[in-house]
């Protein structure tokens, strides 16, 4: 990954302890937050150019069979494991 969306992909934030709502205005231009993990969820920001991305797309089919339109966080929830994410959003930023 390039240094900007190295740390624009690691900016993660614990959803257990903190209200949603306080961070859904710091999401920067070109980017979408997604919320990831099996118990304890991460939110994580994500490029927008990644969602018409074949393996990308593998996840937001996941979403859809597991939520449908409703996501429990309150934004985009991807119910799969975070290391099988970053190992997805890894691959896209070659």
């Amino acid at each position: 990954m390039g240094f900007l969306s190295d740390q624009i992909f690691r900016q993660s934030v614990s959803t257990a302890s903190k209200s949603s709502s306080s961070f859904l205005g710091h999401v920067p231009k070109g980017y979408i937050a997604v919320y990831v993990g099996d118990y304890k969820k991460k939110r994580f920001l994500v490029p927008i150019s990644y969602l018409n991305r074949p393996s990308f797309q593998d996840l937001l089919s996941l979403a859809e069979e597991e939520f449908g339109f409703h996501h429990p966080m309150g934004g985009l929830t991807i119910p799969c494991r975070e290391d099988t994410f970053n190992d997805v959003i890894s691959n896209l930023s070659r």
